[in-house]
């Protein structure tokens, strides 16, 4: 499949990643959200990105503006018509999800893929939000989308051999390591790391330890890069608890009870770095 044209449904943390990693790629993309704010913090999130990299001599600064020039920012959503393989990249809700899903199904043209980077959520009960299940796929891109050389490509019961072939070899273009994985809630990342958070915050809550010193105990004494509570702040600690509600719902298992004190951050709008507190402060 020849993608010329891709569309991203979200320009935050996730969509905005995956527009840069596209357009550097030299794929055009068309980058939607709901309002021009939100589609400028979007873009100039890319560009400040992309001038980290010039800083570090990993990309040239000639080369920056023909990759923010490959990026159309909109809010109407009807220009993504004529996109070869559209993104889904909401919140991770889903009846948000299925309802984008089906507003995307009725504009997308007959060939187009639609792939969404849900985190956890079934793909297989998205696929059946569309006319095309077919063409429908998960594509879990990981944060932040730039650095993280993993994509999940996740097939529904319904997804066609040609729909995965083809998003599959999207990953590898964009310079992405695509995994195979079957549909399950949690995939297989997630399936594994987010409970190891979950477990982190109940140990923080029964104040075994201090943040900073479960973090440095992992960190030492598991040779993981980042702690997982600073990993929760920078992934959002409501994607961690949505993505746990969904292990919790999905397999009926009590190991997957989301831990009283995430749930209570939440509340409290402690979301991590994007709301400067969760488990730290920035």
């Amino acid at each position: 499949m020849n993608i010329q044209t891709l569309g991203i449904i979200g320009a935050g943390q996730m969509g905005n990643g995956i527009a840069q990693v596209c357009a550097t790629a030299g794929i055009k993309v068309v980058m939607c959200d709901i309002n021009a704010a939100a589609v400028q913090r979007g873009i100039d999130t890319v560009s400040a990105n992309l001038d980290r990299l010039i800083k570090k001599d990993k990309l040239l600064a000639a080369d920056k503006q023909p990759i923010i020039d490959r990026i159309h920012g909109t809010t109407d959503l009807g220009a993504l018509a004529q996109s070869d393989f559209i993104v889904e990249a909401a919140t991770e809700n889903l009846e948000l999800k299925k309802n984008i899903l089906k507003d995307i199904d009725a504009l997308a043209k007959p060939g187009a893929i639609i792939a969404t980077n849900t985190s956890s959520i079934s793909i297989t009960r998205l696929a059946a939000t569309v006319s095309r299940p077919q063409q429908f796929v998960g594509m879990h891109f990981f944060n932040p989308v730039p650095v993280m050389a993993l994509v999940e490509v996740i097939r529904g019961i319904q997804t066609s051999d040609e729909t995965y072939a083809a998003t599959e070899a999207l990953a590898r273009r964009v310079g992405k390591t695509p995994i195979a994985v079957k549909n399950s809630p949690g995939f297989v990342v997630n399936r594994v790391l987010v409970p190891m958070i979950n477990e982190a915050a109940f140990v923080l809550q029964e104040g075994l330890a201090k943040a900073e010193e479960i973090d440095s105990g992992m960190q030492l004494g598991a040779n993981h890069p980042i702690g997982p509570l600073a990993l929760a702040d920078l992934i959002g600690l409501d994607t961690c608890l949505a993505v746990m509600e969904v292990l919790y719902r999905e397999f009926n298992d009590p190991k997957y009870r989301p831990a009283p004190l995430l749930r209570e951050m939440v509340d409290a709008g402690y979301l991590g770095r994007k709301a400067k507190r969760g488990f730290y402060t920035y």
